[in-house]
């Protein structure tokens, strides 16, 4: 069964851009993942450095905001908040019969400390992201590729 994902978080600039990427590059025969951000800017440097180790290129993404997926019109069967759960009571009903979850993730951006003790949050936050969407895949009937 084909279905739209939307992954969503404060900033679109790491974890739901992050949650995309996995879910395209693992699972896009099931569905098709977008992300959106509550308060979009751009995305965050090490998010791009993070998922190339990866072999994951988001050199070219572009965030966008969750209002302007709502008024899309576009409708998801899955909404999922990769935010922490107090970011994640923010976001706005989507029209259909989407299903909400919340992942509740930390924010790597959020991360003080010299460039190593950054990129470990940031790989941290992947690692698990790419979990959670293998976990997500295999309890709704799909099949992930391997990475």
């Amino acid at each position: 069964m084909h279905r739209d994902i939307l992954f969503i978080c404060v900033h679109n600039s790491a974890r739901s851009q992050m949650a995309e990427a996995w879910y395209n590059h693992l699972c896009a025969d099931e569905a098709q993942a977008h992300s959106a951000g509550l308060e979009p800017g751009t995305i965050h440097p090490l998010t791009v450095r993070v998922m190339a180790e990866v072999g994951i290129d988001l050199s070219g993404a572009k965030t966008q905001s969750v209002m302007d997926c709502v008024r899309s019109g576009r409708f998801y069967s899955y909404v999922i908040a990769v935010c922490d759960q107090a970011e994640a009571e923010r976001c706005p009903i989507f029209p259909g019969r989407a299903r909400r979850l919340d992942w509740n993730l930390p924010d790597p951006s959020a991360v003080t400390g010299d460039e190593e003790t950054r990129l470990q949050a940031f790989r941290k936050v992947r690692d698990t992201i790419r979990e959670r969407v293998e976990a997500f895949c295999a309890e709704h009937g799909g099949t992930c590729r391997a990475a």
